[in-house]
């Protein structure tokens, strides 16, 4: 039997977008994936800035009523407007969902 040394184990971090699950126009998702990359950029270890700054951007180009949940290992059950969803890794294991609910 081998063994596997704590050394070997390599952890894959992606630093590309990966968008998890999306219900948006593309023009849409393509504008909240850029916004959620550069909020993550430019709060790397503050969540709460991070998705005050989506929340904010979001209910300015495309109306109020948008939620920001960021952060590492948390699940979720959410109720939102169809077509308003995005679900996405970033930076490698954060994760933003924002979606839209009237």
């Amino acid at each position: 039997m081998t063994e596997i040394k704590k050394d070997d184990v390599v952890k894959k971090l992606h630093t590309y977008p990966l968008c998890r699950e999306c219900d948006m126009t593309d023009e849409m998702e393509q504008e909240a994936i850029k916004l959620c990359v550069t909020a993550a950029e430019k709060y790397a270890d503050n969540y709460e800035s991070i998705s005050r700054m989506i929340r904010e951007t979001m209910d300015k180009k495309f109306g109020a009523s948008w939620h920001t949940v960021v952060g590492e290992g948390y699940g979720f059950e959410i109720t939102y407007q169809l077509n308003h969803l995005l679900y996405m890794f970033c930076a490698g294991n954060l994760a933003i969902c924002i979606w839209k609910s009237a």
